[in-house]
């Protein structure tokens, strides 16, 4: 799951981010609204966390055009400003939660965890199983239930897998597959995804699961 923090206080973030980073989400940070507001219409965060004042963009301004186009991410406003007015402006245009600064960061992990684990029953467990295998959100081990063989699958490896667990039967482009596990201004090589999708069928594999990626090549969705 992909998570996008727009801050501009940068070590707050990062701060943040590393919590959020050890429950196995991918986190990207943007430190004023402009930047926030290019990134989260990308279309590749699962949820967006959006402090009120920033540099350039407000977060009430990036809430709304985030609900403009139609992105789907959830959204947690975080903020200094306390004032029920400033909670109610938040809902109405469309946040789904508010936490007020200052805030223990637990309780940023623990919403995060509700709102993305809140519309899926995979999501909801601590670990998503298809087929013949289980991926431990928690503990990054992976095992195939038909042999209880196990082996642990980290950083890259798990969120793909993750996400092609997600999507299991569907065609997902090869484009959307990086967008959302390296982020769509990463640097990283564009064979990335071949070898990170090698490594992870070596490690199914490995635990004797019958589960298979299937590539699908010259098909354009």
């Amino acid at each position: 799951m992909r998570i996008l923090i727009v801050e501009d206080e940068f070590n707050l973030a990062d701060v943040v981010a590393s919590r959020l980073r050890k429950e196995n989400y991918s986190v990207d940070i943007a430190v004023d609204g402009e930047e926030g507001l290019d990134n989260a219409l990308s279309n590749i965060y699962d949820l967006i966390i959006l402090d009120v004042m920033l540099p350039k963009m407000n977060g009430f301004e990036i809430l709304r055009e985030i609900k403009k186009n139609k992105i789907p991410a959830k959204v947690i406003m975080l903020t200094a400003k306390g004032q029920i007015e400033d909670k109610l402006n938040g809902f109405e245009e469309g946040a789904n939660d508010y936490i007020t600064k200052p805030f223990h960061i637990e309780e940023v992990v623990a919403r995060v965890n509700v709102w993305l684990r809140s519309d899926s029953p995979n999501m909801q467990k601590d670990y998503i199983e298809v087929g013949d295998i289980r991926l431990n959100k928690k503990t990054s081990n992976l095992l195939c239930t038909t042999t209880n063989e196990s082996i642990d699958i980290i950083c890259k490896e798990f969120l793909l897998l993750e996400f092609l667990m997600q999507n299991q039967n569907q065609i997902v482009s090869k484009e959307k597959i990086y967008e959302k596990i390296w982020g769509f201004n990463s640097e990283a090589e564009s064979n990335n995804l071949e070898a990170y999708i090698s490594f992870v069928r070596k490690k199914i594999k490995a635990i004797g699961s019958q589960a298979n990626i299937k590539a699908i090549r010259g098909l354009r969705i």
